[in-house]
């Protein structure tokens, strides 16, 4: 071998085996975190609530607005007063409600009158708070022998109650032989030529005007059955200036 000959250098090649894993960096919790968000569904988008529609919720509106009324009227009513019968307590034109729950009764004997032949049996009230009272001022329908107006409301005060005696004598009312104090009136006389003297029938009442020169009233045509009775004067809404409660 010469100078200029350079010695043989043996090189070896590693092959690479294809079934050996190449080193993988580990990943971050950043990136662990972001896998995990990335993987998690959606929340499906809430149902919308079904729709009742407008014409069915306004025919519910109006049926509960009938309904109300009817169950209010059937326990207030309002009534105009016409005539001068009940001054100076109330005037005429004078407004008020009438309160027909506190008289709600019912008839014992209505079950029986179901039965042939037995169609007379005279009527029993059984009544859930009271009867009309002394003192009350009551609105009713005219009875049959108030021939000047049949089929017209009344207002009149009760005087007496079943089983009261009434006389009326010189000027002056006297309830089971006492004399009535009378304020409301005035210094106005009571007059009578008629019903002046009698003991009122049960299940009926003695009303009279609080005006006694100018009402028609049971001096003039005898107690008043209790089936007539629509309700009491309750409070006196119109003109507001007359604004009370009885």
């Amino acid at each position: 071998m010469n100078d200029f000959e350079q010695p043989e250098v043996k090189t070896t090649r590693l092959a690479l085996d294809d079934t050996l894993p190449l080193p993988v960096a580990a990943p971050s919790a950043d990136e662990i975190a972001w896998l995990e968000q990335s993987q998690t569904p959606l929340p499906a988008p809430p149902t919308p609530a079904p729709q009742r529609p407008r014409l069915r919720n306004s025919w519910q509106l109006f049926a509960s607005l009938i309904l109300s009324f009817l169950i209010l009227r059937s326990l207030i009513q309002n009534f105009q007063i016409e005539g001068e019968s009940m001054e100076p307590t109330m005037q005429t034109k004078q407004y008020v409600l009438v309160n027909k729950a506190i008289y709600a009764h019912l008839d014992l004997n209505a079950p029986l009158r179901l039965w042939p032949g037995n169609g007379d049996v005279p009527k029993k009230f059984l009544y859930l708070l009271h009867p009309p009272e002394r003192g009350d001022i009551i609105v009713f329908l005219a009875p049959p022998a108030a021939h000047d107006l049949p089929d017209k409301d009344y207002i009149k005060r009760v005087i007496g109650v079943g089983g009261d005696t009434i006389r009326i004598r010189e000027g002056k009312v006297w309830v089971n032989e006492q004399q009535l104090t009378e304020e409301y009136i005035g210094e106005v006389d009571t007059l009578c030529d008629a019903h002046c003297e009698l003991t009122v029938p049960e299940g009926h009442v003695f009303v009279m005007g609080d005006n006694r020169p100018s009402s028609s009233d049971s001096r003039r045509w005898g107690p008043l059955p209790l089936e007539y009775v629509i309700g009491k004067a309750w409070v006196s809404y119109w003109p507001k200036e007359r604004w009370a409660s009885y």
